[in-house]
């Protein structure tokens, strides 16, 4: 990945106006927006670390310009004459100027902190980015380029909302399970609707200005089980909306028709007269589409299934096959023409709603040929690929990472023994596997998933080094509270000390590059249920990320672990910390 990352950076760079050679890259357009005349459009790529600038009547690639490492987010400004692009992993907020036919960057924004997703005032003078590493949203002035302003919020914010008056902002905060609800006139959150949202997709507010929709995925924490899967008790789509005027009870609706579920909703809008409510469902392949003005959302009582209302009547629900892995989507003026970023499909897809069906395909440039990784890539976002299609691997590891629940998979053989989900990051480096560490074969832990967690079919043995190969290739997102030339503050420097000190004694068992030891240890938190005993040393890397800490979640910051079962005079430390080497120590805990 990041061999194609660099080949495509420099072919880019080399190139006066047009891509040299589109033959070298995955783009993996994952958002896209669309000019005022619909004559243009504009995609993030997010394998290439591109912006491509597109003509909708021949699709013609006009510019590609390389940004920022991971770009996630896209928005047009007002004058539609400049695009400010959230790149992630870079830590920046990226303007791009649309000068005619080209592409150029104008200036980058310092932010830090894992930026996600960005909105603008209709006044085009401010901008709001979600912050994903400390659960803010930055208020940017874009008439000076400044950050002015950081507002707390719910943990791990994605996606935005932005009310038509500009005095409202709805934050999809996955973290924390849902939407944090901001009055942007004094700069605070006034609620947090909590309604157990998993991977909370793109949202919109209605016209009313009164509600914001998105989609969701849920855990209802069943064992993952044939029978709880079936009916829709394990992991199952939601779409649903939240007030805006008062914290109240999220209105939702199922999804997943009977044996053939919906995964891994992602893509959201309604059309301009709200007759429609279009979902893109990246882990299913295929564009759902909605009579919005009649669905039965419910605040309590809702079905495990789609309502059979709804399923019945062609006119207020209907599926749109696409391939690939649909992402972000944009509707045309007509509400009758929906674009499609789609990843894997390395293109812009154009849906005729009228005719329900796919009508063109715009190519970004792709290899001839998929690599074993991106192969692996596609299997871990394929929700076809388990029973009855409710989920993929990419719903429980978002983007290679965890969630913020704790699953009872059946992994270790026994029932109502939920385990919180690990990260995949590193994960040939930090073997043994599973929280009891009894899985010592990476790719019979692979089979183990695909087959027992997945329930679907055998893997083949091409399939299982795809999804290795996959994995291998798998970064975690550059530190976000380490300095890029990789000296620790002061505080980070004392906790560092702190760890490898007698005192606390972390290094005793997280120790080594992986901040592991790779071995079985009893710390005083099995449980009688258990069919191992001890528990397998977790890495430290990225830390930071989780929002549930030990195999039960106990624990939900860094603090809690210092400080409860797990704290060092409990386990290989001399003395209980004080409150200062406790600060200093999670200090440097979310350095690594």
């Amino acid at each position: 990945m990041l061999f194609a990352r660099f080949a495509a950076l420099a072919c880019l760079l080399g190139s006066a106006a047009l891509l040299c050679d589109a033959a070298e890259v995955d783009r993996s357009p994952v958002d896209l927006v669309l000019g005022p005349d619909e004559s243009w459009l504009a995609t993030i790529n997010q394998s290439a670390d591109s912006v491509s600038l597109v003509r909708v009547s021949d699709g013609k690639v006009l510019h590609e310009l390389p940004v920022g490492d991971h770009p996630t987010g896209i928005a047009l400004l007002p004058d539609a004459k400049e695009l400010l692009i959230a790149c992630h992993h870079a830590g920046q907020l990226q303007r791009v100027k649309i000068d005619g036919e080209q592409l150029k960057l104008v200036r980058s924004i310092e932010l830090g902190y894992l930026p996600h997703s960005v909105v603008v005032s209709k006044d085009g003078n401010t901008a709001y980015v979600s912050l994903t590493a400390t659960a803010e949203v930055a208020v940017v002035d874009l008439r000076t380029n400044d950050v002015v302003q950081k507002i707390a919020v719910g943990r791990w914010p994605r996606h935005l909302a932005l009310s038509s008056d500009c005095q409202t902002l709805a934050v999809g905060a996955s973290g924390d399970r849902g939407i944090s609800v901001i009055d942007l006139a004094t700069g605070k959150q006034k609620f947090h609707e909590t309604f157990m949202g998993l991977n909370i997709g793109q949202m919109q507010i209605g016209r009313d200005q009164e509600h914001v929709y998105t989609t969701w995925m849920t855990y209802r924490g069943f064992p993952l089980n044939i029978a709880n899967i079936r009916q829709g008790w394990v992991l199952a789509s939601r779409v649903g909306r939240v007030r805006l005027d008062a914290n109240s009870r999220r209105e939702a609706m199922a999804l997943d028709p009977r044996g053939q579920a919906i995964a891994d909703p992602y893509g959201f809008a309604l059309t301009n007269d709200e007759q429609r409510m279009i979902v893109a469902a990246g882990g299913t392949h295929e564009l759902l589409v909605y009579r919005a003005n009649d669905l039965p959302l419910k605040a309590v009582g809702s079905d495990d299934h789609v309502p059979d209302e709804v399923l019945r009547d062609k006119d207020r629900f209907f599926r749109i096959e696409l391939g690939g892995r649909p992402q972000g989507i944009k509707i045309g003026k007509d509400d009758q023409t929906v674009y499609v970023a789609n990843y894997f499909k390395n293109s812009v897809q154009i849906v005729d709603l009228k005719a329900r069906e796919l009508k063109r395909e715009i190519a970004l440039g792709s290899p001839s040929e998929p690599s074993l990784a991106r192969e692996g890539e596609v299997i871990f976002h394929d929700a076809r690929r388990s029973l009855d299609q409710w989920y993929s691997c990419a719903t429980c590891h978002f983007e290679g990472g965890t969630n913020t629940v704790q699953m009872d998979t059946l992994n270790d053989g026994t029932p109502f023994t939920s385990k919180t989900v690990l990260p995949l990051y590193h994960l040939a480096d930090t073997g043994p596997w599973t929280w009891h560490g009894w899985q010592m074969d990476l790719s019979a832990a692979m089979r183990k998933s695909l087959v027992d967690t997945m329930h679907g079919p055998q893997p083949n043995d091409h399939d299982v080094q795809a999804v290795l190969a996959y994995l291998r290739e798998l970064k975690p997102a550059p530190n976000p509270f380490l300095a890029k030339d990789g000296k620790l503050t002061a505080a980070q420097e004392r906790g560092r000390i702190l760890f490898n000190s007698k005192t606390a004694n972390c290094i005793e068992c997280h120790k080594g590059p992986m901040f592991t030891d790779g071995e079985v240890h009893e710390v005083g938190l099995e449980s009688k249920k258990d069919a191992y005993r001890g528990f397998n040393t977790p890495t430290l890397r990225n830390v930071y990320q989780k929002t549930q800490l030990f195999h039960d979640g106990r624990a939900s910051s860094l603090p809690e672990v210092l400080k409860g079962v797990h704290s060092p005079e409990k386990v290989a430390g001399e003395r209980p910390l004080t409150k200062e080497e406790i600060e200093d120590l999670v200090e440097y805990l979310k350095s690594l």
